[in-house]
């Protein structure tokens, strides 16, 4: 599975900026997942993370799973993949604060409007919003949805208000959308992440 998100697709900048590599080896990284058509961007992410010497722990919100499955994950992280906070696999202090105290850096890749909500307001109902109200590692995030709603006044004072706190963005893109449309919500690429990521941790 690993083969098929060959280092040959990294750009040129990937392959030869050493500081990268160095910035992620052995980086403690959260990645969180959200329901959207882009998250299966999220698996080459992943995949890249894994191949520069990261150590990927993922938490997949419950509509997450209905575009991508934890498998796939399981497999490139070769840990579990983490989506209730009621079922443990790891932290029996709790999910949020062992998967929180662990992070050196989180993203959210995809990130959708409903999690950017969370965040801006500070809620906790899911194991997501959860451990990233406990933890204390730079957040970078990574918004996809249709171009309409990345437009709404809503969606952009939450976007504001996360900016305000701290919270670091990354895209979105602008192109043609799964909907049809073209115009802005379109997931950075894995590479712009990345790259958003090693500046974070530089």
């Amino acid at each position: 599975m690993l083969g098929a998100f060959s280092l040959s697709v990294f750009p040129r900048w990937c392959r030869e900026n050493q500081t990268m590599s160095s910035n992620l080896k052995n980086r403690e990284v959260l990645l969180g997942v959200c329901g959207g058509i882009a998250a299966y961007k999220s698996a080459d992410l992943c995949s890249k993370l894994v191949q520069l010497g990261a150590h990927v722990s993922v938490i997949m919100t419950e509509s997450a799973h209905q575009f991508i499955g934890a498998t796939t994950f399981e497999a490139l992280t070769g840990r579990p993949v983490h989506s209730d906070a009621f079922k443990v696999k790891e932290h029996y202090q709790g999910e949020h604060i062992g998967l929180a105290r662990r992070a050196q850096i989180a993203v959210i890749a995809p990130a959708t409007a409903q999690t950017i909500a969370r965040l801006a307001h500070g809620l906790a109902d899911d194991l997501l919003s959860t451990t990233l109200l406990v933890s204390t590692a730079p957040l970078l995030i990574a918004p996809a949805m249709n171009c309409d709603m990345w437009d709404k006044p809503a969606v952009q004072r939450n976007v504001s208000q996360l900016k305000a706190d701290g919270v670091h963005l990354v895209g979105p893109g602008e192109g043609w959308l799964s909907c049809g449309q073209v115009g802005a919500g379109r997931m950075a690429e894995p590479a712009e992440i990345l790259q958003a990521m090693e500046r974070l941790l530089s």
